[in-house]
């Protein structure tokens, strides 16, 4: 599935809920489906930085692809993270940083969070996309060399 369906598909989903709150509850059953870090990953150095909860994020790069986990340690944002990491990740590097990320003003997720868990979301988007951006240039110089 393209980053663009993923989008596409969670806009729909969320269009099933009609109260903020039962959107609030099913963030949280998406944050129960996430792809849970190793514990050997939950370390300073994969923690999301902004983030007003803590944020682990762990990215591999195999076979061209690039696939996240991740945990957090309150409910909320561990969806939130679930759903950046459901949209993103199994994607290439390339696709990861030239995507255009529309779900969550779609769904209106920005303007339902705090402030300081809006800029966690974007400190967490940041975060993937320079960790994909990293790998796309390792790439760019293997195919140059």
């Amino acid at each position: 599935m393209t980053i663009k369906e993923q989008q596409d598909e969670i806009i729909e989903e969320f269009a099933y809920y009609p109260e903020w709150m039962e959107k609030y509850e099913y963030i949280i059953q998406l944050g129960k489906e996430l792809p849970l870090i190793e514990e050997k990953y939950k370390t300073d150095d994969h923690l999301i930085r902004g983030c007003q909860s803590r944020v682990w994020m762990h990215p591999e790069y195999r076979d061209g692809k690039v696939w996240f986990t991740a945990d957090s340690d309150a409910l909320i944002t561990k969806g939130l993270v679930g759903m950046v990491i459901r949209v993103l990740s199994g994607h290439t590097p390339k696709e990861i940083v030239d995507a255009e990320i529309y779900f969550i003003s779609a769904i209106a997720l920005n303007s339902h969070l705090s402030p300081t868990r809006s800029n966690g979301l974007l400190s967490m988007l940041k975060q993937i996309k320079n960790y994909a951006l990293a790998y796309h240039l390792q790439d760019v110089k293997r195919e140059t060399t």
